[in-house]
């Protein structure tokens, strides 16, 4: 498992394990973000709240879990539980046993690995001391991933922001705006045009590229 590869393909290859080592219905991986765990990875397919499902640290067995840096193994009627919280969106939360364990890096708690099996299941030693080796053994790479992750969305983030100013900067000097009406010029056509910010600043100043080499030839 490359430290390099995305953090998605990481996870990933995190659920793939995990469901191998235990036969379960369903597994899910949180990484912790700031105070909140994030759902980042899901063996069945939910991606319109993969990345938007939170739970705070302490909330729910996961987030006491992340808290207590203990595994949490219920065998049957796991809504039942009294750290159980109920989260409408999954279909997961109606199965009847449920492995939770934290996943580390350096002795912080840098996410939760779920199990969930629709049947009453009673998860051995053995199960749980897998589940929550594999915890401790990808910690280092899951954290290695969301900092390039975030690295990633900074550096895009400082290249739009850097667009952004170039096509404001084109727009004031060739339509005489200032720089207020200039963004607002900006923001106009992308809603107009149901395209990002971006991408249109991208047009601007590809076309006064454009217009230059035009005049210099």
């Amino acid at each position: 498992m490359a430290a390099a590869d995305p953090l998605h393909k990481v996870l990933g290859h995190i659920v793939e394990f995990a469901s191998a080592l235990v036969k379960c219905d369903s597994c899910f991986i949180y990484v912790l973000e700031d105070t909140e765990l994030v759902l980042r990875a899901s063996k069945e397919p939910h991606a319109e709240i993969v990345g938007r499902l939170k739970i705070p640290v302490g909330e729910g067995i996961t987030g006491w879990v992340a808290e207590h840096r203990e595994p949490v193994a219920v065998s049957h009627h796991a809504s039942q539980d009294p750290r159980f919280k109920v989260f409408h969106e999954l279909p997961e939360d109606a199965y009847e046993a449920f492995l939770s364990v934290p996943v580390l890096s350096r002795g912080r708690v840098v996410g939760v690995i779920n199990l969930h099996h629709r049947n009453p299941h009673t998860y051995s030693r053995r199960q749980i001391r897998l589940i929550s080796t594999v915890g401790f053994l990808v910690g280092a790479e899951i954290e290695m991933a969301r900092l390039e992750m975030e690295n990633s969305n900074l550096a895009e983030q400082l290249e739009a922001r850097k667009l952004l100013e170039r096509a404001k900067g084109i727009l004031q000097r060739d339509l005489g705006m200032n720089e207020e009406q200039a963004y607002l010029a900006l923001q106009r056509q992308s809603r107009q045009k149901r395209k990002a910010l971006k991408e249109i600043a991208q047009a601007i100043v590809l076309s006064d590229e454009v217009k230059r080499d035009s005049r210099t030839n």
